[in-house]
């Protein structure tokens, strides 16, 4: 039994999953994620779009030119009766309709609403860089996270390997105790049994280090198997600056940023739709041809070819009310962005506060479960080393093994914490 336990322990020690493969850093899962993340290629379209929409010409401020041209061509049979009796006819007539024109069509006033569809389109540009800037802040946050939970998760897995190393050092001196007739056999029953649990721990850690691997390949958006490692510490060396965040919590903090400019583009809306009460003036010119060739009529050939220009005014006196009903459902979408706004000033507000306080409170417990975890592994050896000399049960030893890996687990929690926090905070202030 002591031979496999000592076997089932090294193999556990040495199959660390990974073992001997290249470390990926922080900044190197960032870098590939923000090459490869499929949200950021989608966010980062839609902005594209948005700019390519930023034109003057659709904002209708330019004139439209454009060319047409027509030629029809006939073959008849000709009957005439002229008014004064006489008749004509003419087999197989020519006849042939050739036309050309080049014109302009300008809308020079349209109660300004071109000016307006022209601001509208630059801050719907801007919103669209201020959404893709609020991804881009949301997938380095989910990355960042996803890499120190799987720091998480393998120290996690390495504390559990520790204790695993007591707990078989604890089976060999209780065998040997048991064999000299100094301890009863339940003992090294019972410490056997703990063996195995801390065993299946480790086996079932392993499945959850090999999850948030794969969480991880697939925020890089790349194979979920594919293998890499990662630092064996999580991090931690911010200190946050209260002044600097009330300072700039709105005015970098993209939600809020995102929602003060759908205001302002639903107050130009109410513009837009405003000045649709007034006339508008629009301005055509062009050069037109045209070769009109008739072999049975009275005049064979005509042409006519020069310049033309022109203007028109329209005024829409009444259309059923709806200038007003758009004007005040415009009214009504810039009222509810408004409160929108307030309401997410009041959540990054909160959000805030409660970052700090979890990153305050996260670094304090760390402090306090770090002098707790080496109390805890000097009072584990020692207890060691007194069973050894059969000074103590193995009870204690095994109250003290708890001791030790529940300590270990509350330091690692409490890092991933106040790097959890971290995180958030940064992101509030779009500085990640």
């Amino acid at each position: 039994m002591k031979r496999w336990y000592w076997i089932l322990s090294a193999f556990l020690l040495l199959s660390l999953p990974g073992a001997g493969q290249a470390v990926m850093t922080l900044e190197e899962a960032l870098a590939l994620a923000l090459k490869q993340n499929y949200d950021i290629r989608v966010a980062r379209s839609s902005a594209d779009i948005d700019a390519a929409n930023n034109t003057a010409g659709n904002a209708g401020m330019l004139p439209s030119i454009g060319v047409s041209a027509s030629d029809q061509f006939s073959y008849d049979q000709v009957s005439s009766t002229l008014a004064s009796g006489a008749t004509s006819t003419a087999s197989g007539a020519r006849v042939n309709n050739l036309s050309s024109d080049l014109g302009l069509s300008w809308t020079l006033f349209n109660g300004g609403k071109m000016f307006v569809t022209r601001n509208k389109l630059r801050q719907i540009n801007e919103l669209g860089e201020i959404q893709f800037r609020e991804q881009v802040d949301q997938t380095v946050s989910d990355i960042i996270l996803a890499y120190y939970d799987v720091v998480r998760q393998k120290q996690q897995l390495a504390s559990i390997r520790e204790v695993i190393r007591y707990n078989t050092e604890r089976v060999t001196i209780l065998e040997a105790s048991f064999r000299a007739g100094m301890v009863p056999k339940t003992d090294l029953l019972q410490s056997q049994v703990d063996l195995n649990v801390f065993t299946e721990n480790a086996i079932i850690q392993e499945t959850v280090v090999l999850a948030s691997k794969r969480k991880l390949n697939q925020l890089i958006c790349r194979d979920a198997e594919t293998a890499f490692e990662v630092t064996d510490s999580i991090r931690l060396d911010y200190t946050p600056n209260r002044d600097d965040f009330r300072e700039k919590i709105y005015s970098r903090n993209t939600q809020v940023l995102g929602l003060q400019k759908q205001a302002d583009i639903s107050a130009l809306t109410v513009r837009e739709m405003n000045a649709s009460r007034w006339p508008g003036l629009s301005l055509s010119a062009g050069y037109g041809y045209s070769l009109n060739t008739n072999t049975a009529g009275s005049v064979t050939r005509n042409q006519v070819f020069g310049p033309s220009v022109g203007g028109s005014l329209s005024w829409s006196l009444f259309n059923g009310g709806n200038i007003n009903r758009q004007v005040r459902v415009a009214r009504l979408q810039e009222q509810s962005a408004r409160f929108a706004l307030e309401s997410v000033k009041t959540a990054v507000n909160t959000r805030l506060q409660n970052a700090l306080s979890d990153y305050d409170q996260a670094v304090k417990l760390m402090e306090l479960e770090k002098g707790n975890t080496l109390l805890a592994k000097e009072n584990l050896t020692i207890s060691l080393d007194r069973l050894r000399l059969g000074q103590t049960t193995a009870l204690e030893v095994r109250q003290a093994e708890e001791s030790y890996i529940q300590s270990l687990t509350r330091y690692i929690q409490f890092a991933y914490t106040a790097k959890l926090a971290e995180t958030t905070l940064r992101q509030l202030v779009s500085n990640l």
